[in-house]
């Protein structure tokens, strides 16, 4: 698999796209990384990667690519390795961690360096019924950039 040019990097996250936008999906093991990006799959999402990615900087943006390794792989937990379509180079729009401690609300999202880049990065209660709902309103009012509608 050709890369592209720049340098690369690979990140342990789960990371899926929305709408050419690519959510970061971080957390400790078992905090649901991988249901989350289900959720989102669910509703419309692209798998980049699950547990792994390859990450590059291009033109000031944060980019993330499927991991060769891992390319097109999603745990389901119970179920096994299951094989998904994925979505090539997507922009980096916004970091979410899982943790039970998250914050009830927030007024603007803290960044998070990658690499030399700040990255949005929001905190979210990994235990509700709601969680793939909440990760998209997070990309809507905390992400990067609206891509251009075509």
């Amino acid at each position: 698999m050709n890369l592209g040019a720049g340098k690369h990097w690979a990140r342990q996250a789960t990371c899926v796209s929305i709408r050419g936008r690519a959510i970061l999906i971080e957390g400790a093991p078992g905090a649901g990384k991988s249901s989350l990006a289900l959720g989102l799959i669910d509703r419309g999402a692209v798998l980049v990667g699950d547990d792994g990615v390859m990450l590059c900087e291009d033109q000031g943006a944060l980019y993330a690519l499927p991991h060769p390794n891992t390319r097109g792989l999603i745990e389901v937990r119970g179920v096994g390795l299951v094989t998904m379509p994925v979505a090539e180079r997507t922009r980096v729009a916004l970091m979410i961690h899982l943790e039970a401690s998250a914050p009830r609300h927030i007024e603007v999202a803290p960044r998070m360096t990658v690499g030399s880049l700040a990255i949005p990065c929001i905190t979210l209660w990994p235990d509700s019924s709601a969680l793939a709902l909440r990760a998209e309103l997070a990309l809507k009012y905390h992400g990067l950039w609206e891509p251009t509608e075509i």
